[in-house]
């Protein structure tokens, strides 16, 4: 039978849906593509936003058009709104089995059952499975999502992550290493290193386990030529940390690290666990340490209560670092999380926008400043795509988009670029050198 993945989310659940489909091949099963080919079709999804919730229920909507004009198809729910939903999903006629985000490893006996014509739903905790040797369908030949920590212990006011994702659970340091390995062995040569909380990683472990250690032994591996991280939290940032990177080769010199809002009274409200003081000392720190870093956050605008000041605080304070990227969103209230119990969604949608709106003016601005810097510098990327008959684009170890021509695929290679133009996105330029081919 043949299966398609549709994943909606984060990284974590891209990696979550390489494992599904790993272990479905090693059934027999058959991955495709296009939706319309495939007899089963599981939705993993996403649960951090309304809009995240709205897509699902979109895509669910065209799968059951398909249904209704005659294909057999068998629907099923994986990810955080089948842990946030539950066995209720189960009630509609189009989904014949749910399943939780810590029971991936039983994605084969679940599927095995909703073929024979069961209604499904298992929410177990198989994470303890999931180790090196489960194997996993990686969407990329060169690039490859290594999760190593489960969950999150934080509980910001805001998010829904801890209630259908559970608490953190690390993956052993050796496991991690040993995947790290084979994936060398067979010629990756960039990796990420993900988790919901990445800087926890170790801590329930009980020994001297850290993600500190990880990157440095990781950095030891032969064939590996960057490291990336996902997602960190600033109170968890560590002074042994940022050591750690700023004197291993392999560690990409980019760090995601959301900060939410400028301003101390809303941080509170969100149950950050640092000041705006504490944050910039931080990014101050990893500046001074490390050296030349490109620095990425997150921002809601619109948390319950904002006012016009604690705006301008956040407006400020993105000045004042000029982030090299920001993922910005209004503020969306999650069912069942502190802030949907206990504050009211008052600000209006149009100041919401308004300040949206502000911020991404704000960055289009440093975003091109900052990259007309790179104008004449030639640049390392990695190849890692193609985007039409001769353009290719990589990115840099600073998390910069390049985009080439090149009468040879460069996917996976090692490229020199000289920049010769900028935008507030990606920067082009021209290759100088491209890694021989070892086909």
């Amino acid at each position: 039978m043949k299966v398609h993945i549709h994943t909606f989310g984060c990284q974590m659940n891209v990696n979550d849906s390489e494992i599904m489909l790993g272990l479905l091949s090693t059934q027999g099963y058959i991955p495709v593509d296009n939706p319309a080919d495939a007899d089963i079709v599981i939705l993993n999804t996403c649960a951090v936003r309304q809009k995240a919730e709205d897509k699902f229920y979109g895509k669910l909507g065209e799968l059951n058009r398909l249904r209704k004009a005659g294909k057999k198809l068998i629907i099923g729910v994986a990810g955080c709104i089948a842990e946030k939903v539950g066995r209720k999903l189960l009630e509609r006629e189009d989904v014949q089995f749910v399943l939780g985000t810590r029971a991936i490893g039983r994605i084969c006996d679940v599927v095995g059952r909703a073929v024979s014509g069961e209604k499904v739903a298992c929410f177990d905790d198989t994470l303890s499975q999931i180790s090196a040797e489960v194997p996993k369908l990686r969407q990329s030949k060169h690039h490859a999502w290594v999760t190593i920590i489960y969950g999150c212990d934080k509980f910001c006011s805001y998010c829904i992550v801890p209630y259908t994702r559970g608490r953190e659970k690390s993956r052993p340091l050796d496991d991690v290493l040993q995947e790290v390995k084979d994936l060398s062995r067979r010629g990756y040569r960039e990796i990420t290193f993900l988790g919901q909380n990445v800087d926890s990683y170790g801590k329930d472990l009980g020994d001297d386990t850290s993600l500190a250690k990880l990157l440095s032994l990781a950095n030891e591996v032969e064939g590996l030529e960057r490291i990336w991280f996902l997602t960190s939290y600033p109170s968890d940032f560590s002074s042994q940390l940022i050591e750690t990177i700023a004197t291993s080769e392999k560690v990409a010199r980019s760090i995601h690290l959301p900060v939410q809002s400028g301003s101390d009274r809303i941080l509170k409200a969100m149950n950050r666990r640092y000041t705006r003081e504490e944050y910039l000392q931080l990014i101050w720190q990893i500046r001074e340490q490390v050296g030349d870093v490109s620095i990425s956050t997150d921002v809601i605008v619109g948390f319950p209560g904002e006012t016009e000041e604690d705006f301008v605080q956040t407006f400020k304070l993105l000045e004042k670092v000029r982030f090299e990227r920001v993922n910005l969103a209004m503020y969306s209230p999650r069912e069942g999380t502190v802030a949907w119990k206990h504050f009211e969604d008052d600000v209006p949608k149009d100041v919401k926008n308004a300040r949206l709106q502000a911020l991404l003016e704000l960055q289009k601005r440093i975003n091109a400043e900052i990259n007309r810097t790179y104008l004449g510098k030639v640049v390392r990327i990695i190849g890692e795509g193609k985007l039409d008959e001769r353009r290719y684009y990589g990115r840099t170890e600073k998390n910069k988009i390049v985009i080439f021509c090149s009468e040879e695929n460069p996917t996976g290679r090692l490229v020199d670029v000289k920049i010769e133009k900028t935008t507030a996105g990606p920067l082009y330029g021209k290759p100088v050198w491209i890694e021989p081919s070892k086909n």
